[in-house]
C-alpha cells in the first residue's frame, strides 16, 4: 500500500503538471503543425523538413550548462530551478501566440522562426524539468517521479495532438482557413498556464551553488556568440543537393553541421585567447560532465553513448511522416484526431506504466532491450497499413500496437538515463544525453520525406524498422560490460 500512495503525494503530483508543460508545445512544433502545413498545400517533402526545428532538443546541451550554472536576475525569490522554469515557459506561451498569427501558405518564414523559437525553450523547459526532477529527490524515488512525469506528459500529447485537431475539426478544416489555426494555437497557449502554476507550488531544490556573476555573465555572451555564429553559418551555407539527390543532400548536410560547430568551437576558442571568455568556468561547463561520465564508465563509455544516439531512431524517423502517412491514405483529421491523438496517447500511458513495471521487476537492461525490439517492429504494421485499404479497424490495430510499445520503450529509456546521470552534473549530463538521442534520428527524420518520395511508403516503414537493430546488439554487449551505475 505504501508503494501505491507514493504517487499520490505532493512532489509527484506536481511532476504530473510539469510533464503536462514538458510534452505540450513538443506535439504543436511537430505533429499537429504537419497537419496544417498539410492543409496549407506546402509539400511533403518540405514538411518533413520543419521536423529540424527538433535540433534544438538535440543541441540543448550547448546552452544546458547556462541554465544549470547562471543565476537569472529576476523571479530571485522563486530560486534557481524555478525561477528559470517560469522564464521559459513565458516565453513559450508567447512563441504560441506568435505562431498562432502566421499563416505558412503566405510567409512561411515566419512559421518556421516562431516554431523555431517555440521550440528552443521547450527544449530549454525540458533541461530544467530534467534537473528539477532528478534533484528534487534521490534515486529511489525517482521511478515514481519519472512515471509521474511521463503520464503529465502524455495527457499534454492527449491534449496538445487529439485536441488540437479536434478543436481544427471543430472550427472547420475541409477548406483552408488560417483563423482556425490561430484559435487552435491560441488555446493551446492557455494550456501552458498549468505548467506556470505548477512551477510556482513546487519547492525549490535544496543544492547549494555558487555564483560567480563576472564569469557567468561572460560566460553566457561567449555561448551566445557561439550559438550566433552556428546559425548565422548555417544559413550561409547552401545546400546544392536540396531535392536532386537526396542521398548527397543528407551527406551534406551532416557535413555543414559538423563545419558550423568547428566554426562555433573556434569562436569559443578566439574568445579565450583574448581573455574574454572564462576558460576555467567553460572548461567545467562542457568537459566536467563528459569527463565524469568517461571516469565512472571508463572504456564502455563511448558505447554507451552509441546506444544512446541509436536508440530512438526507428519510432522518431517513423513518426514524423505518421500524420501526413494517415492524411495522403485518406483518413479524415477528426478521424486521426480520435483514434491517433486520444486513444494512442492512452495506449502510449500504458506501455509507459508497463515499461516502468517492468524495469523495477526485471531490470532496466531487458526492459530497454524489449523495448527497443518492440519499438522497431511496430513499424513493419505500418508497411502493412501503406499497402492494405483503408480501415478504421486496421488503423487502430497498428496504432494502438505502435503506441504501446512507443510508451514501454520511452519509460524503460528515461530510467536509463536516469541512472546514468551524475547529481553532480545533472542539468549538463542529461542534457547532454537527450541531445545524443535526437541528433543523428532527427537529421535523417529530416529528409523522411523525400525517402518517402524516393521509395514509397511500405519500403520506407519497412528500412525504418531495420533500423532498430543495430541497437539490440548493443544493449545486449552493455548489458555485460557495462550495466547502469546508480
Amino acid at each position: 500500500m505504501k508503494k501505491i500512495n507514493i504517487f499520490f503525494e505532493r512532489k509527484p503530483l506536481k511532476m504530473i503538471c510539469l510533464g503536462f508543460s514538458s510534452g505540450l508545445p513538443i506535439l504543436l512544433v511537430f505533429s499537429t503543425l504537419s497537419v496544417w502545413l498539410v492543409k496549407a498545400g506546402i509539400s511533403r517533402s518540405t514538411v518533413t523538413l520543419f521536423s529540424w526545428a527538433g535540433f534544438a532538443y538535440a543541441f540543448k546541451y550547448l546552452w544546458s550548462p547556462v541554465v544549470d550554472n547562471y543565476k537569472l536576475p529576476i523571479f530571485k525569490k522563486f530560486g534557481h530551478r524555478r525561477s528559470w522554469l517560469l522564464l521559459t515557459q513565458l516565453f513559450i506561451i508567447a512563441s504560441l501566440i506568435l505562431t498562432a498569427f502566421t499563416d505558412p501558405k503566405e510567409s512561411l518564414f515566419f512559421t518556421a522562426l516562431f516554431i523555431t523559437i517555440l521550440a528552443f525553450f521547450s527544449a530549454t523547459q525540458d533541461i530544467l524539468i530534467d534537473a528539477f526532477r532528478i534533484e528534487s529527490a534521490p534515486q529511489s524515488l525517482q521511478g515514481p517521479l519519472s512515471s509521474m512525469y511521463i503520464a503529465g506528459y502524455r495527457i499534454a500529447m492527449l491534449v496538445a495532438g487529439a485536441g488540437s485537431l479536434w478543436l481544427a475539426s471543430f472550427f472547420g478544416t475541409e477548406i483552408y482557413d488560417q483563423n482556425v489555426w490561430k484559435k487552435v494555437y491560441l488555446i493551446m497557449s492557455i494550456f501552458m498556464l498549468i505548467g506556470v502554476f505548477a512551477t510556482m507550488v513546487s519547492d525549490e531544490p535544496k543544492l547549494k551553488r555558487d555564483f560567480n556573476y563576472d564569469n557567468h555573465i561572460k560566460f553566457l555572451i561567449t555561448i551566445f556568440i557561439a550559438v550566433i555564429g552556428f546559425i548565422l553559418l548555417y544559413s550561409i551555407i547552401d545546400n546544392p543537393f536540396e531535392k536532386k539527390e537526396i542521398l548527397l543532400s543528407f551527406l551534406f548536410s551532416t557535413i555543414r553541421l559538423v563545419i558550423c560547430f568547428i566554426f562555433s568551437y573556434l569562436i569559443i576558442s578566439l574568445l579565450i585567447f583574448i581573455k574574454f571568455a572564462p576558460k576555467n568556468k567553460i572548461s567545467k561547463s562542457y568537459m566536467g560532465p563528459i569527463l565524469n561520465f568517461i571516469k565512472r564508465y571508463g572504456r564502455f563509455a563511448f558505447l554507451i553513448l552509441l546506444l544512446i544516439s541509436l536508440y530512438r531512431i526507428a519510432d522518431i524517423v517513423m513518426g514524423v511522416m505518421a500524420n501526413v502517412f494517415y492524411l495522403e491514405k485518406g483518413y479524415k483529421i477528426s478521424e486521426i484526431a480520435t483514434y491517433s491523438k486520444f486513444f494512442g496517447v492512452f495506449a502510449t500511458i500504458l506501455g509507459g506504466f508497463i515499461g516502468g513495471y517492468c524495469s523495477y521487476k526485471f531490470g532496466t537492461m531487458k526492459s530497454l532491450f524489449f523495448g527497443a525490439l518492440i519499438a522497431a517492429s511496430s513499424n513493419l504494421l505500418f508497411a502493412w497499413l501503406a499497402i492494405s485499404p483503408i480501415s478504421i479497424d486496421f488503423l487502430i490495430t497498428v496504432i494502438t500496437a505502435d503506441n504501446i510499445s512507443s510508451g514501454f520503450a520511452g519509460a524503460a529509456f528515461v530510467i536509463y538515463l536516469s541512472g546514468l546521470t551524475s547529481i553532480k552534473f545533472t542539468a549538463t549530463q542529461y542534457a547532454l544525453f537527450s541531445s545524443i538521442m535526437l541528433f543523428l534520428p532527427k537529421l535523417i527524420a529530416g529528409y523522411a520525406g523525400g525517402w518517402v518520395d524516393y521509395m514509397g511508403y511500405p519500403y520506407f516503414f519497412s528500412l525504418t524498422a531495420f533500423l532498430g537493430l543495430p541497437v539490440l546488439f548493443l544493449i545486449i554487449w552493455i548489458s555485460k560490460v557495462a550495466p547502469v551505475k546508480n
